[in-house]
């Protein structure tokens, strides 16, 4: 629980809505990296995001990194919550943290599915992955030298390292052999994308790090959870989108190619056509970033597994695990993209 004596002290001293008034609030979510709290006050409605006071204090640096972001974001057209103050004194509340608008909106995670209309409503069901599509779009546009990201990532080299990195983070978990592994890793070393223009990326960009505004049609309100956010490719955030979409999604496995019900959206081909319209930017690479977010993606779910123990959660990792890894080699090794 936060302190609210201590919390209203700073809210006044930050100048923020209703200074003197009593502090509504309630826990909205919460895990081992962060705990998010809705806080009313007079005319502020805002979200508090905190580590908790068990996580590591790396998390501190992670807090202030995710702030930088979405303060660079206010006055762009990406949707995102805004911005409002953050406390790096660990005097108020034990932790780094910010205060960011509250989202009056929905996320895909919700329990029960799709909310009306999008539950019956096909044609309003695909607005939801076109306006999805086109938050990275924008995102992959914000000037990020001027927003002063400069510093955030580092863009130079961004390909050369993925291999290095990524063989490096699974050989500090690894325990079994994974095939195709080294298949999709020379592929990878072999072939660059036909251009690499840096830009803000996200980092896990799925329908879990987004929230819709209520209603049809369907409106992105906000694009959430940035702890892996960075100056990178951008379109390895579509890739990363992308996983498992298919491209018929009128066929009956489109209900359980992902955590959602996909019937109905765009496919996979219209969503690429998209992105690049919005975006400005050339897609005829993706294939090498589709093997780039599967083989990735294979090895940060091989962590979870391998420290399953009993979780069943983490244990169905295993076979995912598998799937993608191969599925990468087939990727890489039937590609017609000689980049």
């Amino acid at each position: 629980m936060i302190d609210i004596e201590r919390l209203a002290d700073w809210l006044d001293e930050s100048g923020l809505p209703g200074k003197g008034e009593p502090i509504e609030h309630r826990h909205v979510s919460g895990g081992a990296q962060n705990e998010i709290y809705e806080i009313r006050r007079g005319d502020l409605h805002g979200a508090l995001r905190i580590p908790p006071p068990t996580a590591p204090a790396a998390r501190d640096q992670g807090i202030l990194r995710e702030w930088r972001i979405i303060e660079a974001l206010n006055g762009t057209d990406v949707p995102h919550t805004e911005a409002l103050a953050v406390c790096t004194d660990p005097g108020v509340l034990g932790r780094t943290f910010y205060v960011m608008g509250f989202v009056d909106g929905w996320s895909p995670m919700d329990p029960g599915g799709w909310p009306a209309p999008f539950d019956t409503d096909l044609s309003a069901r695909a607005g939801l992955a076109l306006r999805m599509t086109e938050g990275i779009a924008l995102l992959s546009r914000v000037d990020w030298r001027a927003k002063g990201l400069g510093d955030l990532g580092r863009p130079d080299g961004f390909h050369e390292r993925q291999v290095d990195r990524w063989s490096g983070y699974l050989a500090r978990v690894k325990s079994r052999e994974l095939p195709g592994f080294d298949v999709a890793a020379e592929w990878l070393r072999a072939h660059r994308p036909l251009d690499y223009v840096p830009g803000l990326m996200h980092g896990d960009y799925q329908f879990a790090n987004v929230m819709f505004r209520h209603g049809a049609p369907a409106r992105l309100a906000a694009i959430v959870d940035w702890e892996m956010g960075t100056v990178g490719d951008p379109k390895l955030d579509l890739a990363w989108m992308l996983r498992g979409w298919p491209e018929d999604t009128s066929e009956p496995e489109a209900a359980d190619a992902s955590y959602v019900d996909l019937t109905g959206m765009p496919s996979r081909a219209a969503l690429i056509a998209h992105y690049a319209e919005v975006s400005g930017r050339q897609v005829d690479d993706m294939d090498y970033y589709d093997v780039l977010a599967q083989w990735k993606l294979a090895i940060v779910l091989e962590q979870g597994f391998q420290r399953a123990g009993d979780n069943p959660r983490l244990r169905a990792f295993g076979p995912m695990v598998l799937d993608l890894m191969r599925s990468a080699a087939e990727l890489a090794g039937t590609t017609r993209y000689a980049g």
